[in-house]
């Protein structure tokens, strides 16, 4: 089922196919974690097109301010016959957009998400913190310095690293206390990292890392 805050009776102009050429393709990352951690639901801020999360995971809000990607959405057979090609059989995906800005108010119940997603998206962490359940799981990295402002919260904890190999994906939980350590610790300060707007260089990096909310 495919929902829409804004309905538009236009062809989308932009297409996950066309946008996945550029990106690469996500679904199997999603795939792991969906197998690993079996989200159930997810928020996905600064998604623009990408249906990559729904090809595994049973209700995705997608959340953007572009109006690509609004048109895109509210375009719903589009979105239904891109994401058929790409989502099991057995998965019916109920997928839903907000056209907006993160940083504002969502009309989202709190505490509603299991899977919350920013991936070069900006400190989604720091608006959109309020709406993931305990025990949800944050998937950041560390483009935008997201995922170094979570690995700084001691509410979260991490329990997972993931790399990208071209178009292959791994999701591992060993060894992760050599991951998050800065080459620089004097840097490792949520307020100078916001200032800044990047991520930490850490000695052993990860394309992106997966934490838990513990309290």
């Amino acid at each position: 089922m495919v929902n829409s805050s804004r309905r538009s009776g236009r062809a989308a102009t932009v297409s996950w196919e066309a946008y996945r050429e550029s990106i690469g393709d996500r679904s199997p990352l999603f795939a792991e974690i969906a197998r690993t951690w079996a989200p159930k639901r997810a928020l996905y801020a600064g998604s623009y097109v990408d249906l990559s999360p729904a090809t595994a995971i049973p209700a995705v809000t997608f959340l953007d301010m572009d109006r690509r990607a609004a048109k895109y959405f509210a375009d719903g057979a589009l979105v239904a016959s891109e994401l058929e090609r790409h989502v099991p059989p057995a998965l019916a995906p109920e997928v839903d957009f907000v056209h907006g800005d993160y940083t504002a108010p969502l009309a989202c119940q709190e505490g509603s998400f299991d899977l919350l997603i920013s991936l070069f998206a900006g400190p989604v962490w720091d608006h959109c913190q309020r709406y993931l359940a305990p025990g949800g799981l944050l998937l950041a990295n560390a483009s935008h310095g997201d995922a170094s402002i979570a690995g700084l919260d001691a509410r979260l904890q991490l329990v997972g690293v993931v790399q990208r190999d071209a178009d292959q994906w791994s999701l591992a939980d060993t060894s992760l206390d050599e991951y998050l350590i800065p080459k620089r610790p004097e840097l490792a300060d949520a307020d100078l990292i916001r200032a800044d707007g990047r991520g930490l260089q850490y000695t052993r990096p990860a394309w992106a890392y997966l934490f838990r909310l513990v309290v």
